[in-house]
C-alpha cells in the first residue's frame, strides 16, 4: 500500500496515527510530499523524531521540501540504489529515505517522477529572526536536467508525479500570504514545473507546500496537506483516476 500526504514540518504524530490505524506493515511505503522536518534543527530534535519514525513498521518515502536541509549536505546520509532510481539513507535509520530530485521510482508499479524543492516566501522573515533557512532549498540545475533527462527515457510518461511544489499556472492564489508582494516571491521552480507539466503525459499529479487540501482537472492534480491519499495497487491507482 502506497499512503500520500503533505506537509507535517516535524509533527510526526499524523505518520504515527497512520500507521496505528492503518495497522501499516513494512510492505507498506508512506510518502511526505515535502517538509518533513527531521533534518531541520541538526541536533538531538531531529535525533528524536527518527528514533520514533524507526520504531514503525514502514517504509518512509520523503520528498525534499524548502525547510528543511537536503540530506546529501549532511555526512551520515548515503546515495543507494532503491525501487529503480537513487534516494538518500542513513544507516542507523533504514526505513526513512529521502527522494533524489529528478529520479523515478517504480512504486507499487507506477513509474513514478520525483521532483522536490520550493521558495520560502517567509525567508527574510526567519533570518531576521534567526530562523533557519536553506540557500539551496530549491531544485538545482544539474537535478533539473536531471528530471529531463529521465523523462525523456520514460517516453515523456509518468504514472505518477510528486512535487514539493506546484506548476506556476496550478498555483492555488487563494493561498496566497496577505502582505507578501507576489513579484518579490522566486517562483523559479514553479516556472520550471510548468515546462515539466507541458511536455509530460501524467496520470497524477501530487504535490503539497501550499497548506490546502484540494483537487483539480478532474481529480488529475492534488493538493494535500492534512489529507491522505491511499493507492493500493496499479490496478486500484488506475481505478482512482
Amino acid at each position: 500500500m502506497l499512503y500520500i500526504t503533505g506537509d507535517i514540518h516535524g509533527d510526526i504524530t499524523p505518520l504515527k496515527d497512520l500507521c496505528r490505524i492503518k495497522q501499516c506493515t513494512e510492505n507498506d511505503i508512506v510518502i511526505v510530499v515535502g517538509d518533513v522536518g527531521i533534518n531541520y534543527f541538526g541536533d538531538g530534535r531531529d535525533k528524536h523524531k527518527k528514533e520514533q519514525l524507526k520504531k514503525l513498521e514502514p517504509t518512509f518515502l520523503f520528498i525534499h521540501g524548502n525547510h528543511e536541509e537536503r540530506p546529501n549536505n549532511i555526512l551520515s546520509y548515503k546515495e543507494i540504489g532503491w525501487h529503480g532510481g537513487n534516494v538518500y539513507v542513513q544507516e542507523k535509520y533504514p526505513n526513512l529515505i529521502f527522494a533524489k530530485d529528478g529520479e523515478y521510482y517504480n512504486l507499487e508499479g507506477l513509474e513514478t517522477l520525483v521532483i522536490g524543492g520550493a521558495y520560502s516566501v517567509d525567508k527574510w522573515y526567519r533570518l531576521q529572526h534567526n530562523m533557519k533557512w536553506f540557500e539551496d532549498e530549491q531544485p538545482s540545475e544539474e537535478s533539473k536536467k536531471r528530471a529531463l533527462s529521465n523523462i525523456e527515457k520514460h517516453n515523456f510518461h509518468a504514472d505518477l508525479v510528486l512535487t514539493h511544489t506546484c506548476p506556476y499556472k496550478l498555483e492555488p492564489k487563494e493561498k496566497y500570504l496577505p502582505g507578501i508582494d507576489q513579484y518579490s516571491v522566486d517562483k523559479t521552480t514553479e516556472y520550471f514545473l510548468d515546462a515539466v507539466e507541458k511536455k509530460l503525459d501524467y496520470d497524477r499529479w501530487i504535490c503539497g507546500h501550499w497548506h490546502i487540501d484540494k483537487d483539480i482537472n478532474d481529480g488529475k492534480f492534488s493538493f494535500l496537506y492534512r489529507q491522505w491519499m491511499q493507492i493500493e495497487n496499479k490496478q486500484d491507482f488506475e481505478m482512482q483516476i
